[in-house]
């Protein structure tokens, strides 16, 4: 049978017993077709994202004989042939264990040492050793060292893609890679016009996962086609192309624009994530996209159950920061109320006071929750550590709320709460502490930069007690 109506009517088969009749009726299978047969079934095998196939089909005839013609002479098949039914299999979840994944393996193995494979091939195998193996794989980094050798000009747009997919799994070799990642991003600048939305979103993410803040020419110019492509990005794409534009900090009026369109003509139906993710998107930005924010608050009040607490804090925060009102505001802050009124356990303390700080940046504060939010018991939950003294200054359970004298707050400040390079506190800290005073905590702060002189536990002992229990414990720390 010709190749092109092979694959063609291959391509129409929509299950693996569809496959598996198909090609029962041909009276001989090159290798190639039948490593493309094996991919197909792996393709439309999978049921609720089950990779395993159904024991029917394992058991079929057609489906025994397909893998025998893998397994027996492995040297007789094409480098195409091999390293699509490696791939096959591993994306099916075959016992790596397995007589025949472990012939196929050993085949490539031997090509890869004799320089036999082609780039194209190569990059298909190391993804599956990837999946196999691991990134520690010793024949992983025969295979990127070969790729290294090649000139990029050879590779296909496919195999530049797959070749970035191949380093962001290696990401503890990213320093010995640099160089050559660096003319892989010189390069890509080329080929960028031809990329698949599916592509770009893998590049862009290759790009965070590698930290390549250097390659930001190579970023504006995705930017630039990610524009064309918006429409065809699935949620999850278009979500990690989000992440990038906000790890990289990019922004253009265009992309703003395809985005409005986007998010307005699909936001009841976009993942919570997505909307979640445009939003700190324009947050981060500071971009006050009216249409996006309208869209997303009337998005919210329809299906606000798919939400989760950290997607809610997200999409209400823009509001706040971006001090905007959208036309339903009544009925969006009606809502959250509904949510926090029914979920209220559910959210992290941070989280609500994220959410009391966005409302009232734009006067819509939630009367009925300032209370809960204020109790002592949900500022406990704020603190690090609180110790209870009663009167002679000895230690009361945690769990005593009768005759305590004294409460102190204990602060245990790590880095993260200072200015860089400093000991001066971050505002929200400074205020944290003020606050624990006003309501009549001693505070008591353990700073980072006083842990890292101490020596040994003793002394960190001695130290905690001059802290907590010296004569001047009443001194503002």
């Amino acid at each position: 049978m010709d190749e092109q109506l092979f694959y063609r009517r291959l391509n129409n088969c929509t299950s693996p017993e569809e496959v598996l009749s198909f090609i029962s009726t041909l009276q001989t299978l090159p290798d190639t077709m039948a490593a493309g047969a094996l991919q197909r079934i792996c393709e439309v095998g999978e049921k609720d994202g089950d990779e395993r196939l159904p024991k029917e089909v394992i058991e079929n005839p057609d489906f025994q004989a397909l893998c025998v013609q893998f397994e027996q002479e492995p040297s007789n098949l094409s480098n195409t042939g091999l390293v699509t039914a490696l791939q096959a299999l591993t994306l099916l979840s075959v016992d790596p264990q397995s007589s025949l994944l472990l012939n196929l393996v050993a085949e490539c193995q031997h090509r890869v040492k004799t320089g036999g494979l082609e780039i194209h091939s190569l990059c298909v195998l190391a993804e599956s050793l990837l999946k196999l193996r691991g990134p520690g794989c010793a024949t992983l980094d025969l295979i990127i060292y070969q790729l290294q050798g090649e000139k990029l000009e050879d590779f296909t747009p496919e195999d530049i893609v797959a070749l970035y997919r191949i380093l962001q799994a290696c990401t503890e070799k990213v320093d010995q890679h640099q160089t050559f990642l660096n003319k892989i991003n010189s390069f890509s600048l080329s080929i960028v016009y031809t990329l698949s939305a599916k592509s770009i979103s893998q590049m862009l993410t290759a790009l965070v996962v590698l930290d390549q803040t250097q390659a930001l020419p190579l970023v504006i110019k995705l930017g630039k086609y990610v524009v064309r492509h918006i429409p065809h990005f699935t949620n999850k794409e278009l979500g990690k192309v989000l992440e990038a534009f906000i790890y990289f900090g990019h922004h253009d009026r265009f992309f703003i624009t395809a985005l409005e369109q986007h998010v307005v003509s699909l936001c009841l139906t976009l993942d919570p994530e997505v909307v979640s993710k445009v939003m700190e998107y324009c947050s981060r930005k500071q971009i006050l996209s009216k249409p996006i924010l309208n869209a997303v608050a009337e998005t919210f009040v329809c299906h606000s159950e798919k939400f989760s607490p950290s997607q809610i804090s997200e999409l209400i925060e823009p509001f706040g920061k971006l001090n905007y009102l959208p036309p339903n505001a009544s009925a969006l802050f009606r809502k959250l109320e509904d949510m926090l009124y029914t979920h209220f356990n559910s959210f992290p303390p941070k989280t609500l006071l994220k959410l009391l700080h966005s409302c009232s940046l734009i006067e819509c504060h939630p009367v009925n929750f300032m209370g809960k939010i204020f109790s002592p018991y949900f500022l406990q939950k704020l603190q690090d550590v609180e110790i209870k003294l009663d009167e002679e200054g000895f230690v009361l359970p945690f769990t005593f709320h009768e005759d305590v004298h004294k409460r102190v707050a204990l602060c245990i400040d790590g880095p993260k709460r200072f200015c860089l390079n400093s000991k001066h506190l971050l505002g929200k800290e400074a205020i944290k502490q003020r606050h624990l005073r006003l309501l009549g905590y001693q505070v008591v702060q353990i700073p980072y930069y006083d842990i890292e002189t101490l020596k040994s536990k003793l002394e960190l002992v001695e130290y905690l007690q001059r802290k907590l229990f010296s004569q001047n414990a009443g001194i503002c720390w």
